[in-house]
């Protein structure tokens, strides 16, 4: 468990499915997990180059029972049927025209989560894409700084077939520091075509980061 987490850490049994890893195991995965630093946290997920990486991933979070959850455009809520579904496996409905913006609308909604003792992680895939990109999006980053969150760095690694819960920071606004402890949980990780990883950099208020390979 990464330093910046500070014991005692929390689990979420009375959630979780034994089934859920019962076929992870059939699938070959490992699951490794030792808990969480806190009810509401952002999680980034890497790398992710495969639709397999959803199934994967709503798998594992059902087996630890970790209340995560995923941003969704709101107009897909507005068929009853698809909207149900996300709502099953963890969207959260977000206005990508707000005035807010996604991040100020992803505040709010955990400063609400906090006032009402809800947990709440947000699982996000940095890369945004499946396919290859030559940086991250920064939403993450902005959201866990502005809203005083931990970031769970989540190891997707089809060379091991293992999925990692292990590691949490708190990050320090200090965007190179952060990237280097990022990238340093990253390194050798690989994804289902390793090709198509995004290198670890990202950009916030104008400053880019330098870019660092997993």
């Amino acid at each position: 468990m990464n330093d910046d987490a500070h014991p005692p850490f929390i689990h979420f049994q009375d959630r979780a499915r034994p089934w859920a890893r019962w076929v992870l195991a059939k699938m070959g995965w490992q699951l490794y997990s030792e808990g969480f630093p806190s009810p509401w946290g952002v999680a980034i997920v890497y790398p992710h180059t495969s639709n397999w990486d959803f199934v994967v991933m709503i798998l594992a979070k059902w087996a630890i029972g970790v209340p995560a959850h995923f941003m969704a455009k709101d107009s897909l809520f507005k068929w009853p049927l698809v909207g149900r579904w996300l709502r099953h496996v963890g969207g959260l409905a977000v206005d990508r025209q707000s005035a807010h913006g996604v991040v100020g609308q992803m505040v709010q909604i955990f400063e609400e989560k906090k006032r009402t003792g809800q947990p709440l992680w947000l699982g996000l895939t940095p890369e945004g894409t499946r396919s290859y990109v030559s940086a991250w999006r920064s939403g993450f980053y902005s959201m866990a700084l502005q809203a005083q969150l931990p970031l769970g760095l989540v190891e997707l690694d089809y060379a091991k077939k293992s999925i990692t819960f292990t590691h949490f920071l708190r990050l320090s606004g200090d965007l190179e520091h952060d990237i280097e402890r990022v990238a340093s949980v990253y390194a050798g990780v690989q994804g289902k075509y390793p090709e198509l990883a995004a290198p670890i950099t990202w950009q916030v208020k104008g400053k880019a980061s330098e870019t660092l390979k997993a």
